[in-house]
């Protein structure tokens, strides 16, 4: 029986992505490495900031260290707010499915996005009262495909609600990228992937208990009826 939600946050009710990808680029490419989409989407999305520099510098056989990750982290963020005060773009009933959620369930959010962004997104949507806890980039201890962000997103929402008793089982996350998704079975809990950057192949062969395609279909009725008495896989 599902008892609480977690979200995964760009891809999922953000449509942000194509705008992560430029900012990366951008500084990428003040450090003398160029990307392609398709190598973000094929081999980094779904890392935070700096599991994709990182990744993408080690790719290109260059060294790094603290700082400079840090530095080039702090110019895409503030890159990102230059781009999101102009307005972004936000999936189909992505503030109605958070409503719907938070009326039944206890809801989170686990992201590699920083928590500036997050609480941005939030409150531009009227939604920073409907969130129990939010586990950011600089919380997170390990970034996804390792389960480190939905375990301590776990541990949050039982400081949050200790009378539920969360188990892992008992939560359901709904995530857009194969690492999310990886991220969320390894962690013990069930996970919806949602078609709006992989295929639902692809999310079903990364683990995913089912597949959706838009956040429309999300409804407590709908988990319910297909986690009722389904065990994680």
């Amino acid at each position: 029986m599902i008892s609480a939600v977690i979200f995964d946050f760009n891809g999922v009710l953000v449509d942000d992505e194509s705008v992560h990808f430029d900012l990366f680029r951008e500084v990428l490419e003040q450090e003398g490495v160029v990307i392609t989409y398709q190598d973000y989407h094929d081999r980094y999305l779904g890392y935070d900031d700096a599991g994709c520099f990182e990744h993408v510098l080690a790719d290109h056989g260059q060294s790094y260290d603290d700082a400079r990750i840090a530095d080039m982290i702090a110019r895409k963020g503030r890159r990102y707010f230059e781009v999101a005060e102009k307005g972004l773009k936000y999936f189909p009933d992505a503030a109605a499915v958070i409503r719907r959620m938070s009326d039944r369930y206890p809801v989170a959010i686990n992201s590699g996005a920083l928590r500036a962004e997050i609480v941005f997104t939030l409150e531009k949507l009227g939604l920073g009262d409907r969130i129990s806890a939010i586990i950011a980039a600089e919380d997170a201890l390990r970034c996804k495909p390792d389960p480190a962000g939905y375990v301590q997103a776990l541990d949050a929402l039982r400081l949050a609600h200790p009378s539920l008793g969360l188990q892992p089982a008992d939560c359901l996350v709904v995530e857009d990228s194969l690492a999310g998704i990886q991220s969320a079975k390894g962690a013990g809990m069930k996970a919806v992937g949602i078609t709006q950057t992989y295929p639902a192949a692809d999310l079903t062969g990364a683990g995913a208990d089912a597949t959706i395609d838009g956040l429309a279909e999300l409804t407590p009725a709908w988990i319910e009826a297909t986690f009722a008495d389904a065990p994680a896989r």
